[in-house]
């Protein structure tokens, strides 16, 4: 991502002539920032720049070109708490969430492509929901939002329309489906409700599917594709785990290690994705079934993602959703 940090390996990286001089770095011509110069390591700062290749320079010489794929910013003037979500024709929903109690003018908005060169157009889609949190889709293109400010779940229709799906979910954050249709719903204080897919609001069971910790905030929810259910929940701590939770509502720790873990998604070969600082470094961790870790994505101020049609992916900031092509494809959801 822009403002995330890019490691060089090779020769003839570090300073250079007399007096010496650093190299100079360009990605599309555009001027990287070094961050640090070595003679066989170099790392530098990632600009507003399309993807492309970065190059080194060198005096009269260059290097070879190496391909970097860029994030593209799509989306500003939000407010992303959790992951974004994605509708089944492909539009990107994101929330204007606000601290909690604020009411802000629009709650959810919609992104959509509308050029085949890639560029988004933003629209608001729902109103009056007050800090909306966690966000899921369900087959038939309803979309699920957690309210943190009255612990309600809402179900919005694809013409935006608002009802109350279940109440009652403490300080609701997290969201995900499981395989069957049944609704996971983490709150702040480590519980995890379960809530069947009945068709009336009358006839859906509500129970506690599993407790954390209750210095555990169940923030962030998602499902592999053996049906085993995955919390982070942000804390100070440089040092946080990833709880796995198996289909008998068990607990154990599938990863530590992270530095504030928020919003995850899977992919089809069911590694994780999460963001998270790893050994310090910030944006999207990748880990494997085996729980062996790397950075996938490198960016600042990152707090979720989900993966788009086609390998992309949608990275969520504070305030911000960018476009990225991973050649990676997500897991289904449901």
């Amino acid at each position: 991502m822009p403002g995330g940090e890019v490691e060089l390996h090779g020769t003839h990286l570090g300073p250079y002539g007399d007096p010496a001089v650093q190299p100079h770095v360009t990605l599309n011509d555009i001027t990287a920032p070094i961050t640090l110069s070595r003679s066989t390591r170099l790392t530098i700062r990632v600009p507003e720049a399309p993807e492309g290749d970065l190059i080194v320079h060198r005096a009269d010489s260059s290097s070879n070109g190496l391909p970097i794929a860029v994030a593209t910013l799509i989306a500003e003037d939000l407010h992303p708490v959790a992951n974004p979500a994605v509708a089944p024709d492909g539009a990107i929903h994101a929330t204007l969430s606000g601290s909690r109690g604020q009411q802000l003018p629009v709650s959810i908005f919609r992104i959509e492509p509308y050029t085949s060169q890639g560029e988004y157009v933003m629209r608001p889609f729902v109103r009056n929901l007050l800090n909306p949190t966690g966000l899921a889709f369900d087959p038939q293109g309803n979309l699920y939002a957690s309210s943190r400010a009255d612990g309600t779940i809402y179900r919005i229709t694809p013409s935006g329309d608002l009802s109350v799906y279940a109440e009652g979910m403490g300080i609701a954050t997290g969201i995900a489906f499981d395989r069957d249709g049944n609704l996971f719903v983490g709150d702040r204080s480590g519980t995890i409700f379960k809530i069947s897919p009945a068709h009336t609001r009358e006839a859906r069971e509500i129970f506690v599917f599993a407790t954390l910790e209750p210095s555990i905030a169940a923030y962030h929810l998602a499902f592999n594709d053996a049906g085993t259910l995955f919390v982070t929940g942000p804390t100070t701590s440089s040092s946080q785990s990833i709880h796995a939770i198996d289909r008998d509502g068990n607990a154990s720790v599938f990863f530590s290690g992270l530095g504030r873990a928020q919003g995850m998604a899977f992919d089809l070969d069911d590694n994780l994705y999460v963001a998270a600082s790893l050994h310090g470094e910030r944006g999207i961790v990748q880990i494997t079934p085996e729980g062996v870790a790397s950075l996938a994505v490198s960016g600042n101020n990152v707090i979720g993602l989900c993966f788009l049609p086609h390998g992309a992916c949608a990275l969520a900031t504070r305030d911000s959703i960018y476009h990225l092509d991973l050649g990676i494809h997500g897991r289904p959801l449901i």
